[in-house]
């Protein structure tokens, strides 16, 4: 069940609030930052989009295309806060300072990511409210005789299949493939961008996961050495050989049904398909959700950002050169540094444009007074080119 935890309130000063992710976000120089809005019987969702491009002129279609989406489920309030430190590396507030700047932006020029940095926004304001075990979405905040829908099972891929430990309240599948408005949305986003790699940021535990999750089988064939191969190397480079590395239906110890990802590569065919899980306290208490799927203190918090944004700017290499997106491969293992270096100074923060060096945690209340005045004339100015996915 359902539970708030106000002992655990506090700690929701180490995950950034919804205001101040759109007002960092309005902050950001990137091509464009949409918001896409669905309905589906009176409930209604609302879906940001960032999209990283250098070609302002549109996106091209030559280019690698990466499609990322981070707090499908509410309460892995870490997953988000992650979303926004590729996004500050991205827009150049901050950099990756071993990092071959050259090699990179290669990889960069010719690469369109697009970004959702919290999928589910309803649920996850019923986390920001105190609802800390929640991770379904705000559907029986709307309807009391309605419960919420586990957007990570309403996918059409062995859709409704109910496993011996199937946990009715966590697990909800929905009352059909695709019957929530933020499964819609994600789904009419990969059909419009159609994309080459996908990820779904998940915590609860550390895991490197490619297909599939609805079986204890990996996919067969060269693409899958390609993944798996990436993997290894992230574990290797950027885990330090703790994350369980394979399909998800036979490394998490359970299989799940109408998964995302397992959507992405059996249904919309992306080549790369892979579920990240970047932080878990198995030794938390069951009822302690906060703990489990978030980090409590600021040098954890720091770390777990440090390591899983360089990992993806690994993958980003790496995912390029496996698909040929670039002439000469920038990827060398050889250029890349070891966990230890990383974490004594690998990601450098650089100065704010306020010229004074800031940590997100420690924006103080004239600062956020300041970005959200900015975000509600961000959201102000973007209301009238909006364009919503109807249903």
């Amino acid at each position: 069940m359902s539970q708030k935890n106000n002992s655990n309130l506090s700690r929701l000063s180490i995950a950034i609030s919804i205001t101040i992710v759109f007002a960092r976000l309005s902050l950001y120089t990137f091509q464009q930052i949409e918001t896409y809005t669905s309905k589906n019987n009176g409930y209604q969702a609302e879906l940001d989009v960032v999209t990283y491009n250098q070609n302002r002129n549109g996106i091209d279609t030559s280019k690698f295309r990466i499609l990322l989406s981070f707090g499908q489920h509410a309460r892995e309030l870490i997953t988000t806060e992650l979303a926004l430190k590729i996004l500050s590396i991205l827009s150049g507030e901050q950099s990756l300072s071993k990092r071959n700047p050259v090699l990179l932006n290669r990889t960069l020029q010719n690469t369109v990511i697009k970004v959702v940095p919290i999928e589910n926004l309803n649920g996850r304001k019923k986390v920001e409210a105190g609802d800390l075990c929640e991770r379904r979405n705000g559907l029986a905040s709307f309807s009391y005789f309605r419960r919420g829908v586990d957007l990570n099972r309403n996918w059409s891929v062995d859709w409704g299949k109910k496993e011996k430990d199937f946990e009715p309240y966590e697990e909800n599948p929905g009352v059909a493939p695709f019957s929530e408005p933020e499964s819609q949305m994600m789904r009419r986003l990969s059909k419009s961008f159609e994309p080459h790699l996908w990820v779904n940021v998940h915590s609860g535990m550390e895991a490197l996961f490619m297909p599939y999750d609805h079986k204890n089988t990996t996919p067969t064939g060269k693409q899958s050495g390609k993944m798996k191969m990436i993997l290894e190397t992230l574990n290797h480079l950027h885990c330090g050989d703790r994350c369980v590395v394979g399909g998800g239906g036979g490394s998490v110890g359970y299989v799940a049904h109408g998964t995302t990802t397992d959507y992405m590569f059996d249904v919309a065919k992306i080549p790369m398909t892979f579920t990240f899980e970047i932080y878990g306290d198995d030794k938390a208490d069951v009822n302690d959700c906060f703990k489990m799927f978030n980090p409590v203190d600021h040098p954890t918090f720091n770390r777990v950002l440090n390591d899983w944004s360089a990992a993806f700017f690994t993958m980003f290499e790496m995912g390029a050169t496996q698909m040929n997106f670039l002439k000469e491969s920038p990827f060398n293992v050889g250029n890349l540094i070891s966990i230890d270096d990383y974490l004594n100074g690998y990601l450098m923060e650089r100065k704010s444009r306020y010229g004074e060096k800031k940590e997100l945690l420690d924006l103080g209340l004239q600062e956020i007074r300041t970005l959200t005045q900015k975000l509600l004339r961000s959201h102000s100015e973007a209301s009238d080119s909006e364009v919503p996915f109807d249903t």
